[in-house]
């Protein structure tokens, strides 16, 4: 059975300038979800996820927009706007674990409340065409709240439901909950894609075998920590290019610049770029030394230095 691969967004870090920098490096994805929309009351999409979404910054790529709400209006009005920039499928997530989303009843914080998901779902399919599909985690509290949403689930034509294998109150700490996943197959008459904790070849193929019907894999903070992952799933091969840290560094450049030339001033890029190594540093032979010679690079001269020493040390291992 052939396989689909999908990057999981993540806030702050898979937008289009990631997306595309990954697709022409490394390759391997063959959908991107993108970071959420998220409205906080106001009908008004923010200028970054404009940008984020432009046709014209996607060339090339398979791109899902996302939404984080729990208002059917927003819903519609988030369907509206993707809708005019031509996309045909909108992903709703009720996965985020963060207690500032969850706290206002969405992400994973609205797992529990059926009826308000009907609602939404039903504003959403009986006003519009779009094609729906949802990003879920087990719940919050507990990993049978996703059961009691399915009989809601079932009443409407979801493309698919993507699981992240955790309870929002994990954030993601902990292992992922693969009987929990289990009963969820069987309990849904949707597709199901699986999420949660691929960052091997190793790991993903335990999954795969687990998990036999399962076809469509999701792939989150792994993907940014080894962004020759999913090539390496695709081709079967725990082997990674022999120019690999030369491939890796003209991908950091790439981002580095694109990033540098958005955001105003050494503080923003810095601690956008520190962002990235929490992950990156964690495909390094020595992960702690090598974060924290990024973090000590006090200004963006040092910190070109410090990453061409890394590259410099892991290439001679």
């Amino acid at each position: 059975m052939s396989i689909t691969l999908l990057s999981s967004p993540l806030q702050g870090f898979t937008d289009f300038r990631f997306r595309n920098a990954f697709n022409h490096y490394f390759g391997g994805i063959d959908t991107f979800y993108a970071p959420y929309i998220r409205l906080n009351g106001k009908l008004k999409i923010k200028n970054s996820y404009q940008l984020d979404l432009q046709p014209e910054n996607n060339v090339g790529l398979e791109v899902i927009p996302q939404v984080m709400t729990n208002d059917a209006d927003e819903f519609l009005f988030v369907i509206k706007y993707v809708q005019s920039l031509g996309y045909k499928e909108l992903n709703w997530n009720l996965g985020c674990p963060y207690p500032m989303v969850t706290k206002s009843g969405m992400g994973s914080g609205l797992i529990c409340n059926p009826t308000k998901i009907n609602e939404i779902l039903k504003k959403a399919h009986n006003e519009s065409d779009i094609t729906i599909s949802m990003k879920m985690r087990m719940g919050y509290e507990h990993a049978e709240e996703i059961l009691d949403t399915f009989p809601i689930l079932d009443n409407y034509p979801l493309k698919n439901i993507a699981i992240h294998a955790r309870i929002g109150k994990q954030l993601y700490k902990g292992p992922v909950d693969l009987d929990a996943f289990k009963r969820c197959i069987t309990s849904t008459k949707h597709k199901l894609y699986y999420n949660g904790d691929i960052t091997s070849v190793d790991t993903f193929k335990k999954i795969e075998t687990r998990f036999p019907s399962i076809n469509h894999f999701m792939i989150g903070r792994g993907l940014i920590a080894d962004p020759f992952l999913p090539a390496m799933i695709k081709n079967d091969t725990t082997e990674y290019p022999k120019n690999r840290w030369e491939i890796f560094s003209e991908f950091h450049d790439t981002i580095y610049q694109q990033y540098d030339e958005y955001l105003s001033g050494p503080t923003p890029i810095k601690m956008k770029m520190l962002g990235f190594w929490e992950f990156f540093s964690q495909s390094f032979s020595n992960p702690q030394k090598t974060y924290k010679a990024i973090k000590k690079a006090g200004n963006p001269v040092k910190y070109k230095q410090a990453v061409a020493s890394i590259l410099n040390n892991e290439s001679k291992l």
